[in-house]
Formats: structure tokens, C-alpha cells, sequence
């Protein structure tokens, strides 16, 4: 872009200082004509020869001018088809970060998605862990009672005392 704004600065000084040469040019062919004209007249045949080669000299400056316009116009095209170029390039890096940028955001959506979803499982099964421990609480209660009924009754009865402490035993094994 910069060489860019370059040529557009540099193309309307060059075709200025272009055309005030080819004016300053012709205005001195133009006295040098008269100045001949005045100083030759008797020598007709010189002056009209330099005549002619001052018409060729300008007809050549003409030429060379416009094939150097020719040339600016090309580097100029030249130019502006870099620099279309140099655009659909960064378009195109731009909307390939932007495809990279939503891939990346679809694929976080569904990972945060599937991390929802564990915890909501995880929470289930977290109910439903405490619910089967409340079970197992109250089953254990309801053994401990019974032990403690069945304990007392022993009790009265001698020799049973080894049974007793092998059922507390078991008892103790399956509460651990």
C-alpha cells in the first residue's frame, strides 16, 4: 500500500515536470525560430534545416514521453494488481482464523457440554450413593437392635457368651 500511495504522488510530478519541459522546449524552439529567422534570413537553407531537426528532436521528446507514460501506466497496473493480490491474500488468512476461531469455539461448546453432562451423572450417582448408605444405615440400626434383644436373651443363658462375641464380631466386620 505504501509503494502504492509512492507512485500516486510521484505520477502527477512526473507528468508535471514532463509537460514543463516539453512547454520550456517548445518555447525555445519557438525563439530560437525567430532569433534564425532575424539573424539567417540571407542562409534560408540552415535555418530551415535546423528547423527540421528541432522538429524531430521534439517529435522524438514527444515519443519518449509518451512511451514513458506508457511505462508509468503499466507499473501503475502493475501495482494495483499487487495490491489486490496483497488483499485477497490477508482475506483469505482472515477467514481461515475465523474458521479456526469457530472450530475451536464448537469443539469448547461440546466439551463444556459433556462436562455438564458427567456432573449431572455424577450428582445422581451421588444420590444415590447416600441413599443406599441411608439403607445400609437403617439396616444397621435395625441389627444393632436386634443384637441387643437377642444379647439380653443370651445372657440369661450360660455359655452362649462365645457365640455373642463371635456375632458382634461378624457385625463389626460388615458395618466396616
Amino acid at each position: 500500500m505504501f509503494l502504492c500511495q509512492g507512485f500516486r504522488k510521484y505520477l502527477p510530478e512526473h507528468l508535471n515536470d514532463l509537460k514543463k519541459e516539453n512547454f520550456s522546449l517548445k518555447l525555445r524552439i519557438y525563439f530560437l525560430e525567430e532569433r534564425m529567422q532575424q539573424k539567417y534570413e540571407a542562409s534560408r537553407e540552415d535555418v530551415y534545416k535546423r528547423n527540421i531537426e528541432l522538429k524531430v528532436e521534439v517529435e522524438s521528446l514527444k515519443r519518449e514521453l509518451q512511451d514513458k507514460k506508457q511505462d508509468l501506466d503499466k507499473t501503475w497496473a502493475d501495482v494495483e494488481t499487487l495490491n489486490s493480490h496483497n488483499e485477497a491474500e490477508l482475506r483469505r488468512q482472515f477467514e481461515e482464523r475465523q474458521q479456526e476461531t469457530e472450530h475451536v469455539y464448537e469443539l469448547l461448546e461440546n466439551k463444556i457440554q459433556l462436562l455438564q453432562e458427567e456432573s449431572r451423572l455424577a450428582k445422581n450417582e451421588a444420590a444415590r450413593m447416600a441413599a443406599l448408605v441411608e439403607a445400609e444405615k437403617e439396616c444397621n440400626l435395625e441389627l444393632s437392635e436386634k443384637l441387643k434383644d437377642v444379647t439380653k436373651d443370651r445372657e440369661d443363658v450360660p455359655g452362649d457368651q462365645l457365640k455373642h462375641d463371635q456375632c458382634t464380631e461378624a457385625l463389626a466386620e460388615r458395618d466396616k
